[in-house]
């Protein structure tokens, strides 16, 4: 039997290392793959959970903006109550519409 030449082994000793660094390599973008899936779940699930917690906070805040909430809030939270009539001050009426037009007519001559 003849021996191998020198040059076969090296090349067949470098495919060998070849094949298992590419296996090596595999492996390494193989674990990293599904490392990543389950980053990706756990990311979408937060997704969800935040998607569900802003609904809940657009409803919450929708119900403050009615006149009731607002005075529940304002009696219960603020200790606030209705002012007694002699608090209550009426402004002073505002001129009607005709009235304006009459004074646009006059040439803004003031009251009448």
């Amino acid at each position: 039997m003849s021996r191998p030449r020198p040059a076969f082994l090296a090349v067949w000793t470098l495919a060998i290392a070849g094949t298992a660094s590419a296996f090596v390599v595999h492996l390494a973008l193989r674990g990293r793959t599904v490392e990543l899936g389950y980053d990706l779940g756990r990311a979408r699930q937060e997704q969800s959970r935040l998607r569900e917690v802003k609904r809940v906070l657009e409803l919450e805040s929708a119900s403050y903006k009615t006149p009731e909430r607002v005075e529940l809030v304002a009696r219960t939270l603020l200790g606030m109550e209705p002012p007694p009539p002699e608090r209550i001050v009426p402004l002073a009426s505002t001129p009607s519409a005709s009235d304006d037009d009459d004074r646009t007519a006059r040439g803004n001559e003031g009251p009448p």
